[in-house]
């Protein structure tokens, strides 16, 4: 056995040590094909089941609910012709089971998709040109609650780490005026409920609108959920 075999070889026994047992995949990709030949790598290895397939959103779902796998991995590119389709199920998969790790496994690469991924639950993101021994290492570090990026998604993380924005940073009364915003209660509102003037409500929103370069109280809300910050 070559180095690269013997290397897989420990990973796989490492992982049926660490786990009560095989580590269950579930296969969403609309090519039959593809979901055939990712199954018959994966059943070669003795800590991996595939427990199930999909082919559509739908089904996903489905088949996540009744199988409730370690890891879905997913294409990104379903059936539907849909480019948001495979986050919108990467989110609804993560938030709906908390237990089960996505690892994206897809022919499409750039900076934006593979952070958006990331946004919407995903624990790993690889592109479906990786070598199998890469593949399976993905695999194994998801189920080890790690996350998992090919050499060129790893690259597009870095990036966007790079040329991400900073973040606002808020004092405590100013997150809890955004909160009150994202209510929609009007600045008259906000101070009776945080006993202060509304004069001061209006300072506090001028600096939060600053602090986010942002020109309406929409605009704060939306930009401040997208961020996370409420």
């Amino acid at each position: 056995m070559n180095a690269e075999g013997t290397d897989t070889a420990v990973e796989a026994a490492a992982g049926a040590a660490l786990g009560a047992g095989p580590v269950r995949i579930v296969l969403v990709d609309d090519h039959a094909i593809v979901r055939h030949g990712l199954r018959s790598i994966l059943e070669r290895e003795s800590d991996l089941r595939v427990v199930g397939e999909a082919s559509t959103a739908a089904e996903a779902l489905v088949v996540v609910e009744r199988t409730r796998p370690s890891i879905v991995l997913l294409d990104l590119k379903l059936s539907t012709g849909a480019d948001t389709e495979g986050l919108e199920l990467c989110a609804r998969l993560t938030g709906g089971h908390p237990g089960t790790a996505v690892l994206v496994l897809t022919t499409f690469l750039d900076d934006s998709l593979v952070v958006e991924a990331v946004r919407h639950g995903a624990r790993g993101y690889v592109v479906k040109d990786v070598d199998t021994t890469e593949l399976l290492r993905s695999i194994r570090a998801v189920a080890r609650n790690e996350c998992a990026f090919d050499s060129h998604s790893a690259e597009a993380m870095m990036r966007s780490m790079r040329t991400a924005p900073e973040r606002p940073r808020f004092t405590e009364r100013e997150l809890t005026v955004l909160r009150h915003l994202a209510r929609g209660l009007s600045n008259r509102d906000i101070g009776a409920m945080m006993y202060i003037s509304e004069t001061t409500v209006k300072f506090h929103v001028r600096n939060i609108m600053r602090k986010m370069d942002a020109g309406s109280r929409a605009e704060v809300v939306y930009e401040a959920t997208k961020l996370g910050v409420i």
